[in-house]
């Protein structure tokens, strides 16, 4: 997975010798969060836009669980290990989550969505506001064979 990029300057009769091993974290593809919950992001556009489809291993609402659609926006200024959000807009329940992270590469060239997460569902009343917000953290991983290729670039 050691894929370095050398590159040799001549000026002056001073030889340089730098390397760049930096891995890219694409958030395109198919991810698995710890719970067995998947997600797939569509491609991120130039403006850091991206959508996809979030499909819960977990629910708390009485109805069947459905995929529901994503919509987010990644920090585009750097690509290394970016920062992320998005939103779930539930579509099976009166909920809406909003996640925000940053996407990981670790030496082997794992990546990891590493987020925390606002679950917000609808509160009966202004009473009962105060518990209608939950709190938590997921780790994603990519689920091999789905976008490796494309998952991980190498400066050259």
């Amino acid at each position: 997975m050691g894929k370095r990029g050398f590159s040799l300057i001549l000026a002056l009769g001073l030889v340089t010798l730098s390397t760049s091993s930096e891995k890219k974290c694409i958030l395109s593809g198919v991810w698995q969060n710890d719970l067995g919950s998947n997600m797939t992001i569509s491609a991120v556009n130039e403006a850091g836009q991206f959508s996809g489809l979030y499909l819960t291993a977990v629910s708390g609402a009485e109805k069947p669980i459905l995929v529901s659609p994503i919509n987010g926006s990644q920090h585009i200024d750097s690509l290394e290990q970016p920062t992320f959000g998005f939103t779930v807009q539930w579509t099976f329940s009166d909920s809406t989550t909003v996640f925000v992270g940053q996407c990981f590469v670790d030496k082997h060239g794992k990546e990891t969505l590493q987020t925390m997460w606002l679950l917000r569902v609808k509160a009966r009343s202004a009473e009962n506001n105060w518990n209608a917000t939950m709190v938590g953290t997921n780790i994603f991983t990519r689920i091999k064979g789905q976008n490796l290729s494309e998952s991980m670039r190498s400066d050259l």
